[in-house]
């Protein structure tokens, strides 16, 4: 087994609270909302959110898994640090974690620093193409987006 670690940065306008409460907080709920066509649910079969719950993210109809489970890691609201380790959604890879962290940037907005670490299966090595392959993939999904779309969902 070999884990492949990959890391990325996304600086946005939206202070790390607003933003941390829209896509970890409320984003479970509003996911299938927001992309209905990539998401069609999530929903907890163990816990409600806090760590050691196990959440099922059912995808919509354009994807090609079914669903995966996620267990929540660990979930700071304080200083906005939230990890999850779910399925692979392959046969070549064990596991994958994630961990998302937001910090306040110097213009008041955030700066998201997101972890994914692969576990992979035997002599399988994940490549860095790949990764970006996939991302590309899930950006299809979000395009539709407005940048402020979930503001509408949630008050703050």
């Amino acid at each position: 087994m070999g884990v492949f670690t990959h890391e990325s940065e996304v600086i946005t306008a939206i202070p790390p609270a607003k933003m941390f409460k829209a896509c970890i907080l409320d984003g479970d709920n509003l996911i299938s909302k927001i992309v209905p066509h990539a998401f069609k649910s999530v929903e907890y079969i163990e816990g409600n959110g806090e760590p050691g719950s196990i959440k099922k993210v059912t995808f919509g109809e354009k994807s090609q898994f079914n669903y995966m489970k996620q267990k929540v890691e660990a979930l700071d609201k304080e200083n906005f640090v939230y990890i999850t380790e779910g399925d692979a959604l392959m046969n070549k890879l064990e596991k994958i974690t994630y961990e998302t962290k937001l910090e306040a940037s110097p213009d008041g907005g955030s700066i998201c620093k997101t972890t994914c670490m692969y576990y992979t299966i035997g002599d399988f090595e994940l490549k860095e193409e790949g990764i970006k392959a996939g991302k590309e993939k899930a950006l299809e999904y979000s395009r539709p987006l407005k940048p402020t779309s979930w503001q509408t969902l949630t008050p703050i």
